[in-house]
């Protein structure tokens, strides 16, 4: 009898499988009305995390301007492993970003060239931002800049994200997971609203 008790749990432990990836969508306003979506995924396979999102906006200013941005990222044992970054201006490619981290060393490359390196250990970059509520967090890794902004707690999970050209970006959180954004993107700021699935 304890040979079948030791038998089921055995095949239990190997049916137990990783729960699935999360799965978050949001809409971007401009001047009140919706001008694309953001889609961001989150999924774990052992010790690794990877994330990927995708961000298609259609803006009318003067003229169109298409914008597509592409995060792809991977997280081992919580450090920051690799990061690629895609932006897209009117189906043309604009800029590029990429960390790997090597020898315990992060190298930083912008359109192919290495512009930084540095030592500090990343356990939380702006993906994680929509997973994940920045309690206690103070600086985060930016992907697309290569560099780290400042976080700051407001109260109410609200937090304030001010990245290294003095720009701010406003975060608002609900059970741990992101439900608005206001982010400064420097020509344009929008909203991003959490989709209910």
């Amino acid at each position: 009898m304890s040979y079948l008790f030791l038998f089921s749990f055995i095949i239990c432990q190997f049916n137990v499988s990783n729960p699935p990836q999360k799965e978050l969508s949001y809409d971007m306003i401009w001047r009140d009305k919706s001008v694309g979506t953001l889609y961001a995924t989150q999924e774990k396979i052992g010790s690794k995390t990877y994330y990927h999102s995708s961000t298609d906006i259609q803006i009318k200013f003067i003229k169109t301007f298409d914008i597509n941005y592409e995060y792809d990222v991977l997280f081992d044992n919580e450090i920051l492993q690799t990061a690629h970054v895609d932006i897209n201006y009117n189906g043309n490619n604009h800029a590029q970003a990429d960390t790997k981290r090597k020898n315990n060393e992060y190298q930083v490359t912008k359109d192919g060239k290495l512009e930084n390196t540095f030592k500090e250990i990343v356990r939380y970059s702006t993906i994680i931002m929509y997973f994940e509520e920045p309690v206690n967090i103070k600086r985060c890794y930016s992907e697309q800049e290569g560099d780290f902004n400042t976080i700051t707690h407001l109260g109410n999970h609200k937090y304030k994200k001010v990245n290294s050209r003095g720009k701010e970006s406003f975060f608002f959180y609900k059970n741990g997971s992101l439900e608005k954004a206001v982010i400064d993107g420097g020509i344009v700021s929008f909203e991003m609203i959490l989709k209910e699935n």
